[in-house]
């Protein structure tokens, strides 16, 4: 084509790209010049002649850039079907720009370096080493010419490295070609690229003070960069032999360029990245270089320059490098001290040590915390633990450990050093505090480790600080609490210091506690301590609610001093009507609402009173008139406690009478003790209100229209009734229990025979007071079930329309919204008689699921023989579910259905579980489905926005309940079916896990998913097993990727696999097959769960294509499958042979064929396909016959010669 073409083509693409790049265009013309320029890519036959015109250096950068695109494109595209001698000519090119086709080093723009690399790259990954064995030599002339070119020779085997080795991004054999040879070349690279380095850095350190040489100076400079960035490219994956070549040469001049300000970071990156090397312990050995003399100097000097200049960013960033290169630097003295590597302690192990406790005092809360976990593996060390010098420095780390657990540094602030750090760290004080308390937990665990090796110093540190917070007047701060006037926020100076110093003394003392035998305990220091915290008064309530945690702290020296219970348990019980007003006590109408801070010491004394019970019950028990007395009195008083409060005295009660160990004396204990809650229970009028739903509105009050919602709650009282009821049945179920030891409960006549298996079976001395109110709890679930109905909504008074809803703090906590720090200790509980109505039916519903939940576990026989029980809760806790919100469905699948089912004895499997769970998975699947329906509706419509009168926010939240509901489902049917050995059903922490939880790779589901006694029950029931496989395939295709790998790993195989050996219809073979293909369509793109899913999908081939042709039929309807390849695998499937192909090549073949369902992630779906081919291999297979060597020819010289640059 002529030159004049190539011209007019040109001028024509830079006016589109100066359209395309130009702000004031319209959008119409932007896109006509943009579809221009990619048609030109896609299709003209002169590309590269216009990309080079365009990429000359009199264009503009931005045209020059796109010159360079176009060539880019060219080689990602054409190169396959180019001509060789076109491709020469490109190449040749190419390598002239880079040589005198670029502005110099500081003028051209860094895009357009960046674009030149990849050109070069693109072909590098097409033809090297075979068609292109003088590259790395045509690279290192190039370096030859200047330092323009050298930064992108730097640039090209940076990219190089990372394409190859740290991305993948191609073929597996091209990448094996490419990698082999790097690796074979490698210690002339890495001599070349120190030797770079060398030779700019000493240019740099001449020039850089004359003034005259400023820009060459700069030059170099740019290079040295460019150096290091490279070998921080290669140093994570070469052979560490190269890293420490030479006398660790490369280690030696990367601690010199720590004091270099423009090279530091760049320095120090590579540094770390050396220091932080995995592998052999042998190889790794040289690394201790870094404890020596020299350059522990540098590492300290650099360190001390950069903090010494106050807060720069760049300096800041270099410090957290340098934090990390010390912290790995443990990390190896930790791995290889004490292994045959025979490494002694470094003679600067000292130096390093007050090094490392420099950063862990230094104002930036983030380096201090960075420090933790290696000071952890430093206490735990087997050898380093008993150093003298790691020894002497516990006090020093206790020390700044108090000053660390002090919560300052919130980014808004300006109270402390830390503060100005944490805007650089931290986006709000949200995001600050969210750290924080990790770091905290963290540093919690580091003092327990110091202190099991020293824990005397620890214990008397803690005394010290403790005395020192009694006597401390207080000081609130300039924020007053809105609690009161003069009380501290949880901002104020005095709060922040009691708070760390409480953390730091439970810590501490709990610790030596394990660690000290019992004649060594300081018995008398901490009474004295005991006493000073008893006898001191506060009317803060954050400040008294520090004060509890230190009497629970202190609590275990009381069982060397039995006679000072009575002292704690006042101070207790002082706490648990703790009040910032006192009127408030009496009028409670018009009671100002208790705001958290003061709800929390509440609860917290009444925490503290239960714990003491439960952990040391033989030490309460003498004092249990005491204790029972106490609780009357303050029960006498209706209003005093809330219901909640009442109800944990009772548990603290119920847990002491565990210690009777006489079945009848208990028994009459509780009667007495619920006898006031079987009076109110059991009334005509309660037996009315309970069943009946309309009743039910009206006694609690949810029918009126209230003129001031803040202060008028005429029926307050009714609510608090109802709450006491079943708080107090919920507390007796949860904590009555028969001694554990069988010979007391058999002395104690808590035994009443065996299981034919031999277990004892117990009795609970609660069942007959609860099975007396159980009727009428199974009326009250009925009831609040019936409440969800429309015209039962519809009778709900103005005020209280919402009353259903949920409340914000929920909403908040499942949209994953962060809660306004101070509102949660400042604002009152609740503001509002609609947030309280709202906080009492959520209460109640949770609490009476929660008593049938714990039924089971409680009352084991006696509760599963109750007459027709599966029709009594079939009939109440599952009545009108298609009304009841997701939002409260999910608590009762997991807080009633799982203990229930869990705990039920197999001999009521059949007459109690099956009944139950058969219509209860069949309404989950039809109500999953329809949600899961109108979900992806949702998403197929939402071009339309104006169909929907629902505002996004609310269609999150309900899209996010449903994920969540899933789950749950999921996880229900699971823990029925499957039995997992090591693993703890009881254990629901992770079913509302974060949708961005880490997808887990691993696939092959475990060897002993087995299905269980009650799973084999289930699925012979042929409704239940229906619903349940049906179920577990559905979901597979719902869009929740969490769920969907859960159930691909744990259930589906087991399930399936139980009913195999019966008569299973091809339809229904093939809908199974098609489910998990259909799963592969949505979540394929997910790694985890396409790894899942294709095993899945494997193992049902395999297993039934054998007997089911139709799987065949399936196969052959998947988009671009490979007929010939299909049968070939058919044909191995049906024919096996001897020698069985290996598992994970069948799985790979298969894999292949099913490719055209797999869903690709949203950026891949659009990408152009880039093709790589192989070249010729490299290494011929050796036939094992042939004993030669076949890199040798008879000349000497084999394909090695390819390598010489």
């Amino acid at each position: 084509m002529s030159a004049e073409q190539v011209s007019s083509l040109c001028e024509q693409l830079v006016k589109a790209v100066t359209v395309i790049m130009d702000p004031a265009s319209t959008q119409r013309y932007r896109l006509e010049a943009l579809k221009f320029c990619e048609e030109f890519k896609e299709k003209c036959p002169i590309c590269v002649p216009c990309g080079l015109k365009l990429a000359e250096k009199t264009q503009t950068a931005i045209v020059r850039h796109f010159g360079l695109q176009i060539l880019e494109h060219v080689v990602k595209f054409r190169w396959n079907n180019m001509p060789r001698l076109e491709k020469v000519y490109l190449k040749n090119n190419v390598m002239g720009l880079i040589s005198n086709g670029t502005q110099s080093i500081l003028e051209e723009e860094s895009h357009i370096k960046g674009v030149l690399s990849r050109i070069v790259v693109e072909m590098i990954k097409r033809e090297w080493p075979q068609h292109w064995p003088d590259m790395l030599k045509e690279l290192d002339t190039l370096s030859k010419q200047g330092e323009t070119q050298t930064e992108l020779v730097m640039f090209i085997l940076l990219r190089l490295a990372e394409d190859v080795v740290t991305f993948q991004t191609l073929p597996t054999q091209r990448r094996r070609d490419i990698q082999q040879t790097l690796t074979q070349n490698m210690e002339k690279i890495f001599s070349f690229l120190l030797t770079t380095l060398q030779h700019n850095v000493n240019k740099y350190r001449r020039m850089k003070t004359d003034l005259a040489q400023e820009t060459k100076a700069q030059a170099n400079c740019r290079v040295g960069i460019a150096a290091l960035n490279t070998l921080a490219g290669y140093i994570d994956w070469v052979a560490l032999s190269h890293v420490t070549a030479d006398n660790c040469k490369l280690l030696e001049m990367l601690c010199l360029l720590l004091n270099e300000p423009e090279l530091q970071i760049g320095a120090a990156e590579c540094l770390l990245i050396a220091v932080s090397r995995k592998g052999k312990l042998e190889d790794r050995k040289p690394l201790m270089v870094l404890f020596g003399d020299v350059a522990m100097h540098y590492i300290l000097s650099a360190a001390q320059t950069a903090d010494g200049e106050g807060l720069v960013e760049k300096h800041y960033v270099f410090l957290k490098r340098l934090c990390q290169v010390l912290c790995a630097l443990g990390s190896q003295l930790c791995a290889l001290l004490g292994s045959e590597c025979d490494v002694e302690t470094p003679a600067n192990f000292g130096k390093y040590l007050d090094a490392f406790l420099a950063f862990t005092t230094h104002p930036s809360q983030f380096l201090r915390s960075s420090t933790q976990i290696t000071w952890g593996a430093l206490f735990r060390h087997e050898v380093l633990s008993h150093n003298p010098l790691l020894l002497a420095m516990i006090p020093k780390y206790l020390r700044a450990s108090m000053t660390n657990l002090v919560k300052v540094g919130f980014p808004s602030k300006t109270d402390s050093p830390s503060c100005e750090y944490s805007r650089f760290d931290f986006d709000s004080d949200e995001d600050f505090n969210a750290f924080f308390n990790s770091f905290r937990a963290q540093q919690g665990e580091v003092m327990r480790m110091a202190c099991r090796l020293d824990p005397r110093t620890g214990f008397q540190m803690a005394g010290e600080w403790l005395k020192y917070q009694l006597t401390t007047p207080l000081d609130t701060g300039p924020m007053n609490s809105r609690t009161g006037e003069g009380l501290c926020s949880i901002f104020s100076p005095s709060f922040a210091q009691w708070d760390a110093m409480t953390f730091f003394s439970e810590s501490v003392i709990s610790q030596m506690f394990r660690t000290l035998d019992k004649d060594d305990i300081p018995v008398n220091d901490g009474i004295d301590l005991l006493q000073l915290v008893l006898n001191f008064e506060t009317k803060d309530p954050l400040i008294l609610s520090c004060v509890l945690t230190n009497v629970s702290a202190l609590f275990p020296f009381v069982t060397y001093r039995p006679e000072y219970l009575p002292q704690v348990l006042s101070k207790l019980f002082a706490s648990v009507t703790f009040e910032v007003i006192e009127e408030s006590k009496f009028v409670m109408s018009v009671q100002a609402p208790r705001t958290r801070a003061v709800k929390n010491v509440r609860r917290h004394a009444c925490s503290s009173i239960i714990k003491m019970c439960r952990d040391y019950p033989q030490l309460v028990l003498p004092n249990f008139e005491m204790l029972y007395n106490h609780v009357k009195q303050l029960l006498s008083n209706e209003l005093l406690l809330t219901q909640m409060e009442k109800c944990a005295l009772m548990e603290a009660l119920v847990l002491i009478s565990n210690q009777f160990k006489d079945y009848e004396r208990q028994k009459a204990f509780l009667e007495e003790l619920m006898a006031p809650v079987a009076g109110l229970w059991l009334s005509p009028e309660m037996q009315r209100v309970l069943s009946d739903p309309e009743a039910f509105i009206s006694y609690v009050g949810a029918d009126n229209k209230i003129a001031d919602p803040v202060l008028e709650d005429p029926s307050g009282l009714n609510r608090s009734r109802i709450s006491f009821c079943v708080y107090t049945i919920l507390g007796v179920v949860k904590r009555a229990r028969w001694p554990a030891d069988t010979e007391e409960a058999k002395a104690g006549g808590f035994l009443v025979g065996y299981t034919p298996g031999g277990n004892p079976i117990y009795r609970n001395p609660c069942t007959e007071q609860v099975l007396k109110l159980f009727d009428n709890l199974l009326a009250l679930i009925r009831t609040h079930n019936n409440l969800y109905m429309p015209e039962m909504v519809a009778r709900l008074g103005e005020t209280f329309a919402k009353a259903l809803d949920m409340l914000e703090v929920e909403k908040n906590a499942i949209l994953g919204l962060p809660q306004p720090l101070l509102e949660l200790y400042d604002s009152p509980v609740y503001k509002t008689v609609l947030e309280r109505m709202q906080g009492f039916f959520c209460t109640l519903y949770d609490n009476c699921f929660h008593i049938l939940g714990n039924a089971g576990p409680s009352m084991q026989q006696d509760f599963y023989t109750v007459d027709c029980l599966a029709t009594q809760l079939l009939s109440s806790a599952f009545t009108n579910l298609n009304n009841i919100p997701d939002y409260r469905l999910r608590p009762m699948l997991r807080v009633f259905v799982k203990p229930l089912v869990l705990s039920c004895p197999p001999e009521y499997y059949e007459t109690f579980v099956c009944p139950m769970l058969g219509p209860l998975f069949t309404y989950l699947h039809m109500r999953l489905s329809q949600k899961w329906q109108v979900i992806n509706q949702r998403s197929m419509l939402c071009e339309d926005d104006a169909a929907d009168d629902n505002p996004e926010s609310q269609e999150m939240l309900e899209e996010q309940l449903v994920r969540l509901l899933t789950r749950e489902v999921m996880d229900l049917i699971t823990v029925c079916c499957v039995s997992k050995k090591g693993v703890d059903h009881n254990t629901t922490a992770a079913v509302d896990g974060d949708d961005d939880e880490a997808m887990v790779t691993e696939v092959t589901p475990p060897a002993s998913a087995e299905l269980t006694e009650l799973g084999k029950c289930l699925t012979k029931q042929e409704d239940v097993c229906t619903a349940v496989l049906i179920t577990a395939f559905t979901s597979l295709s719902w869009k929740d990727t969490l769920s969907c790998q859960r159930t691909t790993t744990q259930l589906c195989w087991p399930l399936l696999k139980q009913v195999l050996p019966g008569n299973l219809l091809p339809d229904a073979v093939s809908w199974f097959f098609i489910s998990v293909l259909k799963g592969l369509q949505i979540h394929g793109q997910h790694d985890g769960c396409m790894a899942a899913l294709v095993h899945l999908a494997f193992q049902i081939y395999e297993a039934l294509r054998p007997r089911y042709t139709e799987l065949k039929a399936v196969m052959e309807q998947i988009p671009d499958i490979h007929r010939d390849s299909l049968e070939q695998f058919d044909s191995k499937l049906l024919n096996p042979t001897p020698q069985k192909v290996a598992d994970k090549r069948r799985k790979d073949h298969f894999k292949r064929l099913i490719a055209g369902c797999i869903e690709k992630p949203l950026g891949e779906q659009f990408r152009k396909e880039v093709h790589i081919r192989n070249l010729p291999s490299l290494f011929k297979k050796v036939k094992p016959l042939l004993g030669t060597d076949m890199l040798e020819n008879e000349d000497g010289e084999g394909l090695t010669a390819l390598f010489e640059p």
